[in-house]
């Protein structure tokens, strides 16, 4: 493909990312190691240099293209049928995917802003045509919206928040968003006005620290934590975690007591980092990262006992 690989991601931050240690980095994009799957001959097992980059990129945007493609075949299915203007048409996604981000290589292991930014485009008679929303919404608020767009009661144990006025042009939106990872890491995440907090429990052997701050207007691919140059900000942040946090607890449903990521910590760590992290050391070891092993086993003794 003939467009330039992402300003951002340098030469030079791609060797400093393949120093770093931690599952589906740069050089162990399966997981835990660089082997290449037969299935998936695209896939790359690691991205040794610039070269690989370009191929890592390109595969994953024929994927896009690939799908971009169905959606137009569909399109057009539908306005030869002579029905596309009746219908509303909603494209979304499950998740995005960090493609260098926080060290991470095409996967969606965080609570971040690259993981947790997903597309939310509706078509639908009525609406403002070309607008783009700017709000804050979580994926839970589309059921609210679809209620109040189709003149249905949303049911009281629903937690959205419609956003049907957004689809006018008006704004509208939250006022901040929680979101969590306990898939791969324990952690979440607080987006409000331009910056993104983290808070991580589990690193997925990435030894993320504990707090991370983000200006994600200036620094969009997360790559300057200033958590240390910006206290006050941190210390906000984390207290709206913590409101988010206590608001939850209170309003759990009956029989659910305890917070779901504590449990998962307590089960042993989320379900991709349990059970490989002394595999793992030797593999960091034979590609010259064993400078982390010693802090790893520190931070997770469970998994040497």
């Amino acid at each position: 493909m003939d467009d330039p690989l992402p300003a951002w991601l340098t030469a030079e931050k791609l060797e400093r990312h393949r120093s770093l240690p931690g599952p589906h980095g740069a050089r162990e994009i399966g997981m835990y190691d660089n082997r290449m799957s037969p299935r998936w001959p695209r896939h790359l097992g690691e991205v040794k240099d610039m070269e690989d980059l370009r191929t890592f990129f390109d595969g994953y945007d024929r994927g896009i293209r690939y799908m971009d493609g169905h959606l137009d075949r569909l399109f057009n299915a539908l306005a030869d049928q002579g029905v596309l203007d009746e219908l509303a048409i909603i494209i979304s996604s499950d998740h995005g995917e960090n493609l260098g981000e926080l060290g991470l290589y095409a996967e969606h292991a965080t609570a971040d802003e690259i993981t947790t930014r997903i597309p939310m485009i509706i078509r639908r008679p009525g609406c403002k045509a070309g607008h783009v929303d700017t709000g804050f919404h979580y994926n839970l608020d589309l059921p609210s919206t679809l209620a109040e767009l189709f003149g249905v009661e949303a049911s009281p144990r629903w937690d959205g928040q419609s956003f049907a006025s957004a689809l006018q042009g008006e704004a509208c939106g939250r006022s901040e968003l929680i979101v969590s990872q306990c898939c791969h890491t324990c952690q979440r995440g607080v987006r409000f006005g331009p910056w993104l907090y983290l808070r991580t429990w589990h690193d997925f052997y990435h030894l993320f620290p504990e707090e991370m701050l983000f200006n994600i207007v200036q620094d969009p691919h997360e790559e300057c934590d200033v958590a240390g140059q910006q206290p006050e900000v941190r210390r906000e942040e984390a207290a709206r975690l913590q409101r988010w946090h206590d608001a939850m607890m209170l309003t759990m449903p009956e029989g659910y007591t305890g917070d779901p990521m504590q449990t998962v910590l307590r089960e042993g760590g989320p379900a991709h980092a349990r059970g490989h992290l002394r595999q793992y050391v030797e593999y960091l070891e034979q590609t010259g990262r064993g400078y982390a092993v010693p802090e790893l086993k520190r931070r997770h003794p469970r998994e040497f006992t």
